[in-house]
């Protein structure tokens, strides 16, 4: 059975995604470093494939393919990319499969195959979708030591407090601390 692995890059007030027409678009910039790098490549594991929103899987498709040859690039482009998306025939960067119609359904099973862990970034309606459905046994945030005020955050409103057990923490020379936590389930009353 396969793992579910979330990982989310945040600023320090619960931000993952930064308003479109906000000032600080390349708010992660400052902050990345060859320790950090190395750090979040170790995180991901030796083989990996990924869960992907069709929204991200658009973005990432514009920068991964072109990235260049060197280590989480070669990673990310050899992953099988699993997506949610309404328009499978669409999708070109592969190795690349869509979900089917029932998103969840398709995550169950794809959960029940022998394979490598599956990892999640970005996407911010699947990792709630997941974490709601109890699916998820790892988040990992990358955290950065910023406040951005504005912008999409971590869990959508209408998911149920979740609890979770802290792993670990790295920290990288600019500040930014990798932290890994266990998914427990709903947050007890």
């Amino acid at each position: 059975m396969r793992k579910i692995r979330i990982f989310e890059h945040i600023s320090l007030d619960g931000v993952i995604e930064h308003d479109k027409n906000y000032t600080y678009g390349g708010w992660t910039a400052p902050y990345r470093s060859p320790e950090g790098m190395a750090m979040l490549l170790e995180a991901y594991g030796d083989s990996f494939d990924m869960l992907l929103g069709r929204k991200t899987y658009d973005e990432f498709l514009g920068y991964w393919p072109n990235a260049g040859d060197f280590p989480i690039a070669n990673a990310i482009n050899a992953a099988t990319k699993y997506v949610a998306t309404h328009r499978p025939e669409s999708l070109e960067w592969g190795p690349v499969k869509d979900l089917g119609a029932d998103i969840m359904e398709g995550i169950r099973k794809l959960k029940l195959t022998d394979g490598p862990d599956l990892v999640l970034c970005g996407s911010i309606s699947l990792t709630s979708m997941l974490l709601d459905a109890g699916l998820a046994e790892e988040v990992i945030l990358i955290v950065y030591p910023v406040l951005l005020g504005r912008g999409k955050r971590l869990l959508s409103d209408g998911i149920d407090a979740r609890e979770l057990e802290f792993v670990s923490t790295l920290t990288t020379p600019t500040g930014v601390l990798l932290n890994t936590y266990k998914h427990l389930g709903a947050l007890k009353k």
